[in-house]
C-alpha cells in the first residue's frame, strides 16, 4: 500500500467516518470503520529503526516525538517523525527489558525494566536520554513490575504482580523522582495465579485525575480493577473475557471516567480465545461482549484524542480499528505489533518485534 503522508486528526475522520458519541450499549452504525465516501482507509507506514529489539514500551508525544523502548535494554527516541530513531537507553541495562516507557516532552522520559527482584527498575531522564537516574530499585524478592501510567505530569502509578496475595501498586507525586509503596488493605485479595500481562505497557491506565484501572488474567477471571483515588482503595469486577494461564485482559482503555474497553485474549497460539473484548459505560463496574471483535489476541488498544468513539487495537496477527466506541471492530493491517499510542495532536504510532515502529496514515 501506498501511504499518502501521516494522517492527521481530519483525515483519519474521514477514514473511518463520523459516528456520534455512543453514550449506552446502542446498536452500532452499518457503516465499517474502514469505509468512507472519500475512499480512504487508514494503514501502517513503517519507519526505519535500525534495532531488532522487541519494542513493548511506546509513548507518542507529538506527530513528531514519540519514545519507544523494549528488550536488551533499549530505549529509542524520535524528534523528526520517525525519519531517524537514536537509542538512548540507560547505560549497562542490556540485560533489563523496558516493557514500558512514559514520557512527557522530547526531553522528559520514565522507563520501567520488568522482572522479579532488583531487575524491576524505573529510570528517568530530563534531556532526552542522554543521562538517566535510577529512581526506583524492588526490593521485594516475589514483586515482579509489569507496567505503569500517569494522571499527569506528576501523579503516577506502577503496577506489580501480587505479593502477599495482593497486588502491589507504586505511586509518585513528584513526575517520578521518587516512588512509595502504597498500603495493600485497600487492594481486594488476588484470585489464584493472577496477575498482570506485560506485553504493552498498558495493563494499568488513568483517566482524569484520579481514576484508575488494572487488567489481570492468568485466572479463572479475566477481572479489571479501579481505583477512583489515584490507587490508594480499589474494587474488582469480571469481565467476560477468555481466561486461562495465557489469557485474560491485556490492555485497557478508558475515555473517560465512565467509558472503557478491556482487551486481550489468549496469547498462546495453540489456544483458542472466544471473547476477546469487553466494553464499559459505568466505569468498570459491569462490562459486556460488543457486537464483533478482532480475528486474534491484542494486546495493544488506544483511543483516539480528537475522535470520541475511536479506537486502535494491535496484537501479533494485525491492527483493527473501532469507530464506534468498542462495538464494532474492522482490521485494516496484518502485521505485528505489541502496543499502540496517539499522541495528542492526533498522530498515532505502534510498536512491536524486531524494532518494528510505525505511524498511522491513510491510503486511497
Amino acid at each position: 500500500m501506498t501511504i499518502a503522508r501521516v494522517v492527521t486528526a481530519a483525515a483519519l475522520a474521514l477514514a473511518v467516518t463520523a459516528v456520534a458519541p455512543i453514550p449506552a450499549l446502542a446498536a452500532p452504525h452499518a457503516a465499517s470503520g474502514a469505509d468512507s465516501v472519500s475512499g480512504l482507509a487508514p494503514s501502517w507506514r513503517l519507519t526505519p529503526t535500525g534495532s531488532t529489539a522487541r519494542l513493548r514500551g511506546l509513548s507518542a508525544i507529538s506527530r513528531d516525538v514519540a519514545w519507544a523502548s523494549g528488550s536488551v535494554g533499549t530505549v529509542l527516541r524520535t524528534t523528526n517523525g520517525g525519519q531517524s530513531w537514536a537509542q538512548v537507553g540507560p547505560p549497562d541495562t542490556a540485560a533489563l527489558q523496558f516493557r514500558d516507557i512514559e514520557a512527557f516532552s522530547a526531553e522528559e522520559a520514565l522507563a520501567l525494566s520488568i522482572g522479579t527482584g532488583t531487575d524491576s527498575r524505573i529510570y528517568r531522564t530530563t534531556d532526552g536520554g542522554a543521562r538517566w537516574t535510577e529512581v526506583f530499585r524492588n526490593d521485594e524478592p516475589t514483586a515482579f513490575y509489569d507496567c505503569m501510567a500517569f494522571f499527569d505530569h506528576r501523579h503516577g502509578l506502577a503496577l506489580s504482580d501480587p505479593v502477599d496475595g495482593r497486588f502491589r501498586v507504586l505511586s509518585t507525586s513528584d513526575g517520578g523522582r521518587s516512588w512509595q509503596v502504597l498500603p495493600s488493605d485497600g487492594m481486594p485479595p488476588a484470585l489464584e495465579g493472577e496477575f498482570a500481562f506485560a506485553a504493552s505497557g498498558q495493563c494499568i491506565t488513568t483517566a482524569g485525575g484520579r481514576d484508575a484501572w488494572i487488567a489481570t488474567g492468568g485466572s479463572t477471571s479475566a477481572r479489571v480493577l479501579h481505583s477512583s483515588d489515584r490507587g490508594r482503595t480499589w474494587t474488582a469486577s469480571d469481565t467476560p473475557l477468555t481466561v486461562g494461564p495465557s489469557a485474560g485482559v491485556f490492555s485497557v482503555a478508558f475515555r473517560n471516567s465512565d467509558t472503557g474497553v478491556a482487551i486481550g485474549g489468549d496469547f498462546d497460539p495453540a489456544n483458542t480465545a472466544d471473547s476477546l473484548v469487553a466494553v464499559t459505560r459505568d466505569g468498570g463496574t459491569t462490562w459486556r461482549e460488543p457486537y464483533s471483535a478482532p480475528a486474534g489476541y491484542r494486546s495493544g488498544l488506544t483511543w483516539h484524542p480528537h475522535l470520541p468513539t475511536v479506537l486502535i487495537a494491535v496484537g501479533p496477527t494485525g491492527s483493527d480499528l473501532s469507530a464506534t466506541g468498542g462495538l464494532t471492530w474492522n482490521q485494516f493491517d496484518g502485521g505485528s505489533f505489541d502496543t499502540v499510542d496517539c499522541a495528542h495532536d492526533g498522530a498515532c504510532w505502534a510498536s512491536g518485534e524486531q524494532g518494528r515502529v510505525a505511524v498511522l496514515g491513510y491510503h486511497r
